[in-house]
């Protein structure tokens, strides 16, 4: 099922940000009391050009289909071994006392995924259900996630709830006729899966093209007045995102700046956070004034539709679904900046990328014999 997050488009473009930033209609020209566009018609891109799927894609894709469909196996009459997954409860200590995000329930762990502290996973191995254990290791050092515990003990109580395998299926024509609704044999579905990766790669390289032009649009887009309105309505988005994040890992913000982004202090994040609202702010004006120019707004009828496209490519039960879930601003903004980014690669030239001067090259390969 197709998903994706729509609120990329609303706050997505701020956190990209933070992260790492009357027209003449005939000549491609735009402005109005906020920003100038110089140019956005038959804007010259570098040629993209979508990748034939190859027998290695194809095997790579069907790979994945037995893996996302694997046999579960309960294990029930032997102990804990290597690549098993289990189930466990465990109480972490140090010093006799719990501490913070040293404990949980109903935690998923394969067995040799290093995903817990050296001597954790291997501590399980040779252990039954039901059996409880306690784990006396020790924190690396350093430890990046809490440098504070570097090379202290700590003493893990563990009770193994679960053992678990995974088998892959076997490929057969049984096998596709369960996972298709196309396809009978093994060399149907191969056919299948190779015109649903070429028609991934065509989507791929328009949504490039798409970008591509997108980008040369900002870099020709002035903004002579902020609407600070709208400015500190995205720069609130985007610190209520930070902040649900914070929350979400048990931390307040300026604790998740310091170890998520790069020691970043809450002033320094406030200025970023600026930046990044101004730019988002920069990017919807300019949609909204393409648009206008070239007569791209949508009708209700149009939103409505495209709102029904979306419930079923996204995988929402529902219209309702949708519009309950995402905010309708966040959802008009995005259909529109599609709508707009469609319309300037149709309307942009496409060249070959240049090559390197003959000369040039010739000079160099000379250099590089003598």
């Amino acid at each position: 099922m197709k998903k994706r997050c729509l609120t990329a488009v609303g706050i997505g473009m701020l956190a990209a940000a933070v992260l790492t930033g009357c027209g003449n209609i005939g000549s491609g020209k735009a402005s109005n009391d906020n920003i100038t566009i110089s140019k956005y018609k038959n804007l010259e891109v570098e040629k993209v050009t979508a990748e034939k799927a190859t027998d290695e894609d194809v095997k790579n894709e069907l790979q994945n289909t037995l893996y996302a469909n694997q046999i579960v196996n309960e294990i029930t009459d032997r102990p804990v071994a290597q690549g098993d997954t289990v189930t466990i409860d465990f109480v972490g200590k140090m010093d006799g006392e719990e501490f913070e995000g040293g404990s949980a329930q109903g935690t998923s762990l394969t067995i040799g995924s290093d995903s817990f502290i050296d001597g954790f996973e291997d501590g399980l191995v040779g252990h039954n259900i039901g059996e409880t254990l306690d784990l006396n290791l020790t924190f690396p050092d350093p430890y990046e996630r809490d440098p504070e515990k570097s090379g202290k003990p700590v003493v893990f109580t563990v009770t193994i709830q679960s053992i678990t395998t995974y088998t892959l299926p076997e490929l057969n024509d049984t096998f596709v006729q369960s996972v298709s609704e196309k396809s009978s044999t093994v060399e149907e579905y191969k056919k299948e899966l190779e015109e649903l990766l070429n028609s991934q790669n065509e989507e791929n390289a328009q949504i490039s093209l798409q970008n591509a032009v997108w980008n040369q649009v900002l870099e020709n887009t002035e903004v002579t007045k902020y609407p600070q309105e709208d400015v500190d309505k995205e720069a609130e988005n985007l610190k209520n995102m930070y902040e649900q994040m914070a929350q979400y890992n048990g931390m307040e913000l300026k604790d998740f700046l310091e170890q998520n982004m790069n020691g970043m202090s809450e002033e320094q994040f406030e200025e970023q956070v600026e930046e990044a609202a101004k730019n988002t702010v920069k990017q919807k004006l300019a949609v909204k004034l393409i648009a206008e120019k070239e007569k791209l707004n949508l009708s209700e009828e149009e939103y409505e539709e495209e709102i029904e496209q979306y419930a079923r490519d996204y995988g929402f039960e529902s219209v309702d679904a949708i519009k309950e879930a995402i905010d309708e601003d966040v959802l008009r903004d995005d259909i529109l900046m599609t709508r707009v980014k469609e319309w300037l690669a149709e309307n942009c030239k496409q060249v070959e990328k240049k090559k390197a001067d003959t000369a040039e090259t010739d000079s160099a390969e000379k250099f590089a014999e003598e």
